[in-house]
């Protein structure tokens, strides 16, 4: 796909859209402290509540909430925009948070899966910020924009496990059990991140280019203000439209593969540093080894934009497979040797960056603009479902073949990948109506 990178700034979007991106940044931050504080202790809360045997499966009701969440939520963006949508989001992950509590203090097992599912709202809504910030972006600054909100959850993923401890603290002082706390303050971050956005984010950015498109186009103004097939435009339309146009599909698959392979790497990682660690050390090089790992993941993802601005959204999502299939040869012939498994983690942590960002921003140019909201849902469902199964399967290889075999397996699940980006394809016309 061809990008012109030469289209001039207009001076009555950007105000709005660096005001939109200041907005959304500082959101990001409030829900990926929600998210990650809920996260940091919720495999514990699930094992005393629900036994070891099924804390790993209230962990996974999280992922799968969110990857199912993304269906309405973005439904309703299609037909109202990206303000009532984020809301709503934030707002399910409240609930989800407040039913953990509930739960965690009545010993109610079903209610702590329901809400660890409507927690995954939280997650829902961070991952959908980040096309939030490309809907009025200039085509020269995409890739940049969309990674600066990315990289606006490592604040708070990186700030929020820091303040389980108080958390909990403050909460069993008022009666609550032991590890509710957490929860209790992901339900108040999501809640004030929702009512940040239902006050501030106005003009709506979506609404607002969707209006500007239609201006251009001729579209009498009437006709514009509406989400074109608004409620006709889903999950089916998505993937037809998807189905048409090869740039939205490497774009989907690189966010996808790009997902799958991380987390099925990561999650056993801890697995594989116990093979060689005691218990006394095993917590705090696991520690260190997955902070590496979060750093390759957010800490570098301004870059990973710039350079999908500057080289094309292709090049980048080639250079995130190199990197994901390096990720997998070196940590996959590590052995036991814990500083270049950490290298290992962290080039799988740039791999994963470079195929979010660059897939995210290609997806986002390469469809039309009335089915643009469904077709990003559509994408972080399959994204989400991929990282659930290879969390799922992960540990069955795992157990079976070993983590060697568990990284050659991920590895050649890029390649398709690969094929699917080294193939040439003629540029599209993203917001022609079909």
């Amino acid at each position: 796909m061809t990008v012109d990178l030469r289209v001039p700034a207009r001076p009555d979007v950007a105000p709005i859209q660096r005001r939109t991106l200041q907005l959304l940044v500082a959101t990001q931050t409030i829900g990926g402290v929600g998210v990650a504080i809920g996260i940091s202790v919720g495999a514990l809360l699930a094992a005393r509540v629900a036994g070891t045997a099924m804390a790993g499966l209230a962990q996974s009701c999280g992922v799968v909430g969110a990857a199912l969440l993304a269906v309405p939520v973005t439904r309703i963006m299609n037909g109202h925009g990206r303000r009532p949508g984020l809301v709503v989001a934030y707002l399910t992950g409240a609930v989800g948070a407040l039913l953990v509590v509930l739960a965690t203090v009545t010993g109610g097992v079903p209610l702590l899966f329901l809400g660890m599912l409507l927690f995954g709202g939280g997650t829902a809504a961070n991952l959908q910020a980040r096309y939030t910030a490309v809907d009025l972006a200039e085509p020269a600054r995409r890739g940049r924009q969309l990674s600066l909100v990315v990289w606006a959850t490592t604040i708070g993923s990186v700030a929020a496990p820091n303040f389980a401890a108080f958390a909990d603290r403050v909460t069993r002082s008022r009666g609550l059990p032991s590890l509710a706390g957490p929860f209790a303050f992901s339900a108040a971050a999501f809640g004030l991140a929702a009512v940040v956005l239902l006050l501030l984010l106005r003009p709506d950015p979506l609404l607002t280019a969707r209006r500007l498109a239609a201006a251009e186009a001729g579209t009498p103004p009437g006709a514009a203000a509406p989400a074109p097939g608004g409620r006709r435009a889903g999950m089916r339309a998505a993937w037809r439209v998807v189905r048409g146009r090869p740039a939205a599909r490497l774009g989907i698959a690189a966010v996808a593969v790009g997902h799958l392979v991380m987390v099925a790497v990561m999650a056993m990682t801890p697995v594989r540093l116990g093979e060689s660690h005691s218990d006394a050390d095993v917590l705090r090089v696991v520690g260190i080894v997955l902070s590496v790992h979060i750093a390759g993941m957010y800490a570098f993802s301004p870059v990973v934009g710039w350079l999908t601005d500057r080289w094309g959204r292709r090049a980048v999502i080639l250079v995130g497979v190199g990197t994901l299939l390096s990720a997998c040869a070196v940590a996959g012939t590590a052995g036991h040797h814990t500083p270049r498994l950490s290298v290992g983690l962290a080039l799988l942590g740039l791999g994963w960056s470079a195929t979010m960002v660059a897939g995210s921003t290609l997806l986002s140019e390469a469809v039309p603009s009335r089915v643009r909201p469904s077709v990003q849902g559509l994408s972080d469902l399959t994204m989400g479902l991929a990282g659930a199964g290879a969390a799922a399967a992960s540990g069955f290889v795992m157990r079976v073949a070993g983590y060697p075999t568990l990284t050659l397996l991920a590895a050649i699940a890029v390649v398709p990948l690969l094929a699917l980006a080294l193939r040439r394809v003629p540029p599209t016309a993203p917001d022609e109506e079909e």
